[in-house]
């Protein structure tokens, strides 16, 4: 054991078992009442079921996302469900956040498990004769977290692991723990869940693998007709929202991509969205790379330019001219800004293994952020159509990025690097390109026309506030009320 007194740390680990059970309602709770659940709540609780039964492939979850998803909540949100649904006695379930566990003890991961093993339960990993749980949250603060984690999967199979951390998790997995753990990301919310939280609002069954298909193989006479039936169904029943629908996609838009946008209004909200930023910047960056304190300021100019900039890529040379910083370390940041998973990047297309010298364009993981930095600046207004437009541009490039993440599809996600290009192309697995357009206010279709053609395409894609589904020549158009729900 590496720096404190054992004795201090067997009396925090038995304070984390007796402390669990008000945490966790102070994190499930609001006013009395249980927060809802999260989609991906849903498949935790069926591993937690899977093991209980005896199934014991799947007793490693990594869950890794972004600050202020909502990871902590999950998790606490299981934990109750052992406890007081599954009976689990309290001292078989361990939580602790690695953050508060280097920050007082500097302790790591595998010493709060072995505690936990030893002198709890009297016995070792191997011996282990009932289930236990161990919660881990924050797992990023100890770069061994995924060393004590196959130390346990191996050594037993009477352990079932839940180990969040930021967006980093993905790239600290070794190929052996990779082998052993589920993934689940956590991302920031959808427009189905926005609504199912705060309305309860459950859409059409389908209705975004019907979006998928519209989006991917719309020439199908099925998807086109699956797609066009699932919306009208969808209308239907959004009668039963207090507000037209197009208002609550704002709020969304602008302000409800995390879960404790639901509890809050909306100048707290774009504050709260501003603090996770700031967090971000001096806990999860930092535990990613060692930057001088005044490399701080720089990253929330960089934050502040790619929030501010209008649609088109960034250059790291002209950032650095304007930032005064030299390009490398323009780049650096970028980079560790991409692994927090604060924004991602989408590359130029240059065809078929060539490299195209043209800037990277950036997004912000929701447009929520985007909006709450702009409010902070004082530039954010609601009335402005073209900060809408962006938004929403930084909305369907979230959502294509996700669905490249969690479903490999499409397997390549680019911009067009011409003058005047589309906003996305999208790559399917043979090789295809769909090209896409994102059009708020927008009628003019001669750039969806052009890179059709370019890219010898069989149609283009244009997601805007049109009002219904359709296709005709060569073009197919999504409301983008629907395109949220894919």
């Amino acid at each position: 054991m590496t720096g404190i007194d054992r004795d201090i740390f067997i009396k925090y680990v038995f304070a984390k078992l007796a402390e669990a059970p008000a945490l966790a309602r102070s994190y499930t709770e609001t006013d009395g009442k249980k927060l809802k659940y999260r989609t991906v709540y849903i498949k935790l609780e069926k591993y937690v079921n899977d093991f209980l039964a005896g199934n014991t492939e799947n007793r490693l979850i990594v869950l890794p996302g972004l600050r202020g998803v909502g990871k902590t909540t999950v998790i606490f949100q299981i934990y109750e469900y052992l406890l007081h649904q599954k009976k689990v006695e309290q001292d078989r379930i361990l939580y602790f956040s690695t953050d508060e566990l280097k920050a007082y003890l500097d302790g790591r991961i595998v010493d709060a498990i072995n505690i936990f093993i030893q002198e709890v339960h009297r016995t070792s990993l191997v011996n282990l004769d009932r289930e236990i749980f161990i919660l881990i949250d924050e797992a990023h603060f100890d770069k061994e977290w995924a060393q004590a984690a196959k130390i346990v999967f191996d050594q037993t199979k009477k352990a079932f692991l839940i180990v969040t951390g930021s967006s980093a998790l993905n790239l600290e997995l070794s190929v052996d723990v990779a082998r052993r753990a589920k993934r689940e990301v956590m991302f920031p919310m959808n427009f189905s869940e926005y609504l199912l939280l705060k309305h309860n609002f459950y859409p059409p069954r389908g209705m975004a693998e019907s979006m998928r298909g519209l989006i991917f193989s719309p020439t199908k006479n099925l998807n086109l007709a699956q797609g066009t039936s699932t919306a009208n169904e969808l209308m239907r029943k959004l009668i039963t929202v207090d507000r037209p629908v197009e208002k609550e996609w704002e709020d969304f838009l602008c302000f409800g991509g995390f879960p404790f946008a639901l509890r809050m209004n909306q100048i707290d909200t774009h504050e709260r969205i501003s603090s996770v930023v700031g967090r971000i910047i001096e806990k999860d960056i930092f535990a990613l790379q060692s930057f001088s304190t005044e490399t701080r300021n720089t990253i929330s100019r960089i934050i502040t330019f790619l929030a501010l900039q209008k649609p088109g890529g960034t250059s790291d040379a002209k950032l650095a001219t304007r930032l005064n910083r030299s390009p490398t370390m323009i780049r650096n940041i970028l980079d560790v800004l991409e692994k927090t998973q604060l924004v991602f990047s989408v590359k130029p297309y240059g065809g078929a293994g060539r490299v195209v010298k043209k800037p990277w364009k950036y997004y912000f993981l929701s447009p929520s952020i985007n909006a709450a930095i702009r409010f902070k600046l004082g530039v954010y207004d609601i009335r402005d159509r073209e900060m809408i437009g962006i938004l929403a541009e930084n909305l369907i490039a979230s959502y294509f990025f996700r669905m490249k993440e969690t479903f490999n599809m499409p397997t390549g996600f680019f911009y067009a690097p011409e003058k005047e290009g589309v906003d996305f192309l999208l790559q399917t697995g043979t090789g295809e390109i769909i090209p896409v357009e994102v059009g708020i206010g927008k009628k003019d279709e001669g750039q969806i026309k052009k890179a059709i053609a370019r890219y010898h395409s069989g149609y283009g894609v244009l997601i805007s506030d049109t009002e219904e589904i359709s296709m005709k020549k060569g073009i197919v158009r999504i409301p983008i009320t629907n395109f949220a729900f894919v």
